[in-house]
């Protein structure tokens, strides 16, 4: 059976940026009815290819062929009139506008001779989209009340009310949960069906080889390799990706684990969590796994002081704490690694130094007179000590990889020593490589002694990470699992309550 033919071609691509060649000579082709995984670690060149598929960029050399015509893509509205649609990783959406507006922007229906919008059509065309992920969302909801994975969904939606051909996903499922992953891979098929070319873009090696049937390797700025997904495996791709053998991703957890460092007994926030209760020692690294929604972030934020309570006890020690504020969890030695490190952590518009000290700038005071030499010391010794790839402390950190943007958070909350941590999705959205190195910080801050909570929706992670794991439904414990008898079976059972037969774990047994 003839192969099918190339819907589009890029050809020899190249693109510099001033002390930068970002690509080298790199071919992608894509065809109809087929996803082709593009991977590589931060910095490898993906983006900047599909931004030149896009329109965001023009190529320095090479061609992009569409139907076999060759084509410029002019500007990424000329993309879209090409149909060519991008979503994107970090959220595009308009914050104070409706799921509806943002789903179908110029696009919104209207009625009569005047042209006002018609919002019962909007409401219901906006329903049918997210049906698809069987999502209930309000379409009047302002996006800003939406979790970082409903907009995602709105994200996803809105590329596709654009009747695409060319489809490009860049880690669509960085914010989605397991049960929301296989709503969006079984769109995604339905997609495939309908001819769509698809490109995705993810550093979830697991998700590819579920979802696509073509694989292209980029490393810094070239191609290195190209070919069916049958004919490779995550070993072979991830060598091609670092340029060596990466071994032992998630690590050795440290045996023996210290006194009880934190204990929490019966928290409750309401519409959020209700009567939460575990002991976190020192050294040990405590998973926390649920569906989206499931009150995992909430409770962590309320640890943090960010989200008040109505109830409950927590302890630091053997002492009681009353936690009302993040100046106050500090003070008292909690951390907290935001999920939304762009939104929530970092000031995007500074540069390393002060993204690294914010959080204790007295430590640098002298007579009511910051040290900058002081301040610089302390930064400079924690880039080396992390190996954060930037060219200097005043570097902007917006112009940093996913990878070390984080490391720069873990750094400012290193920096006031903590005694317990708590993680929030610590790897969202970064490559391979920057995981392992995260994996690596962590375990080495358990071997220090710090408590450690590990919030992801990543269940690889989860399970390869944690000492413990704490599984949440609706807002409640609902069961607690050792390293030894977790699997993704019994964490996905706990985190649905759907009992399946000889499933025992702390708290519950399903028989």
């Amino acid at each position: 059976m003839p192969e099918e033919p190339a819907f589009v071609e890029m050809r020899n691509i190249s693109k510099r940026f001033p002390g930068v060649r970002a690509l080298s000579d790199v071919s992608l082709s894509l065809r109809r009815g087929e996803v082709h995984a593009l991977v590589g670690e931060n910095g490898a060149g993906k983006s900047t290819l599909v931004k030149i598929l896009s329109g965001v960029y023009q190529p320095d050399e090479g061609e992009i062929l569409l139907r076999g015509e060759q084509t410029e893509v002019k500007d990424p509205r000329h993309a879209r009139d090409l149909g060519i649609a991008i979503v994107h990783q970090e959220l595009n959406l308009f914050q104070n506008l409706t799921v509806a507006e943002n789903l179908l922007g110029s696009s919104m229906p209207t009625r009569g001779i005047l042209g006002f919008g018609d919002r019962q059509a909007a409401d219901q065309t906006t329903t049918e989209y997210l049906r698809r992920f069987e999502l209930p969302i309000d379409p009047r909801t302002p996006v800003h009340e939406l979790s970082v994975a409903q907009q995602q969904v709105v994200e996803i939606s809105r590329a596709l009310v654009q009747r695409a051909q060319v489809l490009i996903f860049d880690e669509p499922t960085s914010s989605l949960t397991e049960h929301e992953c296989r709503l969006l891979f079984k769109t995604i098929e339905q997609l495939k069906s309908e001819g769509l070319c698809i490109v995705y873009i993810s550093h979830r090696l697991e998700e590819i080889f579920h979802i696509a049937e073509r694989v292209t390797v980029l490393r810094d700025g070239q191609l290195v390799s190209t070919g069916p997904i049958a004919d490779t495996d995550i070993a072979t791709v991830i060598r091609d990706m670092v340029g060596r053998e990466l071994e032992d991703l998630y690590g050795q957890s440290l045996g023996s684990k210290g006194d009880v460092v934190l204990s929490v007994e019966n928290l409750t926030s309401p519409g959020h969590f209700n009567n939460v209760s575990f002991e976190l020692r020192a050294g040990e690294i405590m998973g926390m796994a649920g569906m989206i929604g499931a009150g995992r972030s909430d409770v962590g934020l309320a640890l943090f002081g960010a989200i008040p309570v109505s109830a409950g006890t927590i302890r630091l020690g053997k002492q009681p704490v009353d936690i009302r504020s993040p100046q106050t969890a500090m003070s008292l030695g909690l951390a907290y690694l935001s999920e939304d490190r762009r939104d929530d952590g970092l000031f995007l518009g500074m540069t390393v130094r002060p993204n690294i000290t914010v959080s204790h700038l007295a430590r640098f005071a002298r007579f009511g007179f910051l040290s900058y030499q002081a301040e610089l010391a302390e930064v400079q010794d924690y880039i080396r000590t992390l190996d954060i790839h930037t060219p200097g402390p005043e570097a902007m950190v917006m112009n940093l990889s996913g990878g070390n943007q984080q490391k720069v958070l873990l750094a400012r909350w290193l920096a006031i020593h903590p005694r317990v941590l708590i993680a929030d999705e610590p790897t969202r959205g970064i490559d391979v490589g920057a995981k392992g190195e995260i994996y690596a910080l962590l375990h080495h801050l358990a071997e220090q002694g710090v408590a450690i909570i590990l919030i992801s929706s990543e269940m690889p992670e989860v399970l390869g990470i944690s000492d413990r794991i704490l599984v949440m439904h609706e807002g409640q414990v609902a069961g607690e699992l050792s390293r030894s008898e977790a699997t993704q079976e019994k964490i996905v059972t706990l985190a649905t309550k759907q009992a399946f037969p000889g499933a025992e774990v702390k708290g519950y047994n399903y028989g």
